[in-house]
């Protein structure tokens, strides 16, 4: 289903009110042992209370977020996306593989999903400078490139809980044949005058191939490819030779693409009801063309607390329990891979035999009498 939004002007944006944190930053790099030992460096921005190197995280817990450069461009010109997100609460890891010139899109979607799955182990690491720092919500995010290889880090991590991509392009392997078995909320930002990864070409495609419960795809009007970022020189030479300049300015594309991006996050990554609210009123404005399965509207957090699954211990060893809601549910669990493990009927409180599953995360989908969805994540461990 296509919605058109052409109804107010930018000036009437409901703008973000920002937590005003200040910007740490600390670099590391995360080695992948399944991998041949890979060397994943990562630039890792977060909300402090004073900004510097190293300096204590501020004394809250934050979503992570796992961000994709685009093509020969690298993680220092994306500084317009970091600020804010940390700024509002979010600590912000910019992978820095995949630099050159023939870059390996399948790596780069593995280092995304595994630079998710090492910060969520990070909060639970008392040596570490994020300890007790991390919430349990993840999204990976890219621009260009970045945005393909986003698509394909999911299938690598069931720690993935939502997806923002800015201008994804198509990859090798495709980022459209993944699309169809995502079913995470998704957000694909794109410019109207993008000319070096056409919509038609790329994030049309890649939209209507996903499976996502709740997709949504936003066009800001007269906004480039390489606007999403800062001044590039490589970006923007390469946009120089397709010929469709962009027709606003950095600083508004910059801004409308921060009053999306940010309420629809602060929605899903940290369930803020109001937030929904201020994202549909926000891509109402003219410089927005909108296509959405879906309305973030905030009663559907209402609903999703009413109906919650509870699952519990966690992690769990030879069984673990559902407690349900006030919806009858029947449940499904998948692995990773997305096969389907136990599927049941669930009314008040039932106990699962979990004593041959393999360790690791499984995603467990409850399904209510009107046939909408809610996720949750359960993590096996045996002794």
């Amino acid at each position: 289903m296509k919605i058109v939004f052409t109804l107010l002007a930018i000036s009437a944006f409901s703008f973000v009110s920002g937590q005003n944190f200040s910007v740490g930053h600390h670099s590391a790099a995360f080695i992948d042992a399944s991998r041949n030992n890979r060397n994943i460096p990562v630039e890792i921005y977060y909300p402090a209370n004073t900004a510097g190197d190293n300096v204590p995280v501020a004394n809250e817990t934050f979503p992570v977020i796992a961000f994709g450069h685009g093509f020969v461009m690298g993680y220092n010109a994306y500084e317009n996306i970091w600020t804010p997100l940390v700024n509002n609460g979010y600590i912000v890891a910019m992978v820095n593989t995949e630099t050159s010139f023939t870059p390996s899109h399948g790596d780069f979607g593995k280092d995304l999903a595994f630079v998710i799955d090492q910060m969520l182990l990070e909060g639970s690491n008392a040596a570490s400078l994020f300890a007790g720092a991390i919430s349990n919500s993840a999204a990976v995010m890219g621009h260009s490139m970045g945005g393909g290889s986003s698509f394909l880090a999911i299938e690598n991590s069931a720690n993935i809980d939502a997806m923002v991509t800015f201008a994804p392009a198509e990859t090798n392997p495709s980022a459209i044949g993944a699309a169809s078995s995502i079913a995470i909320p998704s957000l694909v930002l794109a410019g109207s005058n993008d000319c070096v990864t056409p919509i038609a070409d790329h994030q049309q495609p890649m939209q209507d191939a996903l499976s996502s419960i709740c997709k949504t795809m936003v066009t800001i009007e007269g906004a480039s490819h390489c606007q999403f970022a800062n001044f590039n020189l490589a970006c923007n030479f390469g946009e120089l030779t397709c010929g469709t300049p962009a027709t606003i300015s950095e600083a508004e594309q910059h801004e409308a693409t921060m009053n999306a991006v940010l309420p629809w996050l602060n929605f899903y990554l940290k369930d803020e009801c109001g937030a929904g609210n201020t994202f549909q009123s926000n891509i109402s404005a003219s410089i927005y063309s909108t296509q959405q399965n879906c309305s973030l509207l905030c009663n559907h957090i209402t609903e999703k607390n009413e109906s919650i699954i509870q699952v519990f211990p966690i992690p769990a060893d030879r069984s673990f329990t559902f407690r349900a809601g006030i919806y009858p549910k029947k449940i499904r669990v998948t692995n990773s891979l997305g096969q389907l493990i136990s599927e049941l009927t669930l009314t008040e409180a039932t106990q699962v035999d979990c004593s041959q599953w393999l360790e690791g995360m499984y995603w467990v989908e409850s399904v209510k009498e009107n046939g909408s969805s809610d996720w949750e994540k359960i993590l096996i461990q045996h002794p």
